[in-house]
């Protein structure tokens, strides 16, 4: 597989607060990649920084392609889709109505009806409450909403920023499986920041560690997972 995603010397900053410190990353077309690390080491923020929403210095690039510098919308347009952690579902709106506002960015809007057959498919319960408001779904439900508005754009890369986060254990192990299975049978490229490390690590091919805004650890979920440092700070044993 070829890389989809390298980011080189990437600083991100909000005002004078320097929050990434020239990390580098890079990951394959068709992979899940975790971005793991203790609550303010940059985790958001670097998903931030790839989609244009910070300041940011160094180079990212998308498929061959430079964004850095680029505005917000053309990098969706490139095919990338965050879902940010607090969901950001509009509550006034009906499920249906927030699907449609996420393939509002699409170039082929051909292949919509499909599409929403195929979110339907995978999380069934939305289609049960296609009709309802927004607001008035529970959390793992507004979670899955997220997802497949974020899915809707058809996206080449999906940015998931703590998608367990408030959650059900049950309820979380049901939406990562449903998105191990878009990532196989969809070939949508995964870059996942999550605090539960155990459960990053059964979902991810390859993880990386960022601590003070830097990258300390990288390697295959396996490694990541065997190592006596992850093992006694993050998965508790």
């Amino acid at each position: 597989m070829s890389a989809l995603l390298k980011v080189e010397k990437l600083h991100a900053s909000y005002g004078s607060t320097r929050v990434l410190h020239g990390i580098d990353f890079e990951m394959e077309e068709g992979s899940i990649t975790a971005l793991l690390g203790a609550n303010g080491a940059g985790k958001t923020t670097t998903l931030r920084a790839l989609c244009g929403m910070v300041k940011t210095e160094g180079a990212i690039t998308l498929a061959g392609q430079r964004v850095d510098g680029k505005p917000t919308e053309d990098i969706v347009r490139m095919g990338v889709a965050h879902v940010p952690d607090g969901r950001g579902t509009f509550t006034t709106l009906t499920t249906e109505e927030n699907l449609r506002l996420g393939a509002y960015a699409r170039k082929d809007k051909s292949k919509l009806a499909a599409d929403f057959d195929l979110i339907y498919n995978y999380f069934p319960r939305l289609k049960e409450r296609r009709h309802q408001q927004a607001g008035t779904l529970s959390g793992g439900e507004q979670q899955m909403l997220a997802v497949s508005r974020a899915l809707m754009l058809s996206p080449r890369l999906l940015l998931l920023d703590e998608p367990s986060f408030g959650l059900a254990p049950l309820i979380v192990r049901e939406i990562f499986r449903i998105m191990k299975r878009i990532n196989e049978e969809q070939k949508v490229s995964i870059l996942l920041v999550e605090q539960n490390a155990s459960m990053a690590l059964e979902l991810a091919d390859h993880a990386y560690l960022i601590e003070t805004g830097g990258i300390v650890l990288s390697g295959t979920a396996e490694q990541i997972k065997s190592d006596d440092s992850v093992r006694k700070a993050y998965l508790g044993y």
